[in-house]
């Protein structure tokens, strides 16, 4: 891998990263809305990395790029509250909250923060070995 290929890997990784932080961002945004049917009812939604369904898959990839292969919605049970006073309660008096937790959703900003924050230091830790490289042959 020539020291090229680590600015590739690394801001593939500060992408995919940032549509990390995005989608946590838009479920936190969505923790708290309601709704009156269980179809339009907001789903947490997580991002799928490429090597993540690769090691699922028991396959190993060549690639040297991380991808975000697409954004899916949580499978976990949506929140059902009996509230008929409430404006957008349904027939039988019901409402229908996320399936986001934002204790899970803050843990996860904070890991993809972080992740983004070490692809920077990679790069400035590559572009400073290409600049040293550089000196000597002055």
């Amino acid at each position: 891998m020539s020291l090229f290929n680590i600015f590739d890997v690394a801001g593939s990784g500060m992408t995919a990263q940032s549509v990390r932080l995005n989608t946590t961002a838009s479920n936190i945004a969505n923790a708290d809305s309601v709704s009156s049917s269980i179809d339009k009812t907001y789903r947490a939604r997580h991002p799928v990395f490429e090597a993540e369904m690769a090691k699922a898959n028991h396959q190993q990839s060549g690639a040297h790029r991380v991808n975000v292969s697409g954004i899916v919605e949580s499978d976990k049970p949506l929140m059902k509250e009996f509230a008929p006073d409430h404006p957008m309660a349904d027939g039988d008096g019901f409402i229908y909250k996320p399936n986001v937790n934002v204790m899970e959703e803050m843990a996860d900003m904070i890991s993809a923060s972080r992740s983004y924050q070490m692809n920077v230091q990679v790069a400035d830790a590559a572009k400073s070995m290409l600049q040293q490289t550089l000196r000597m042959g002055k």
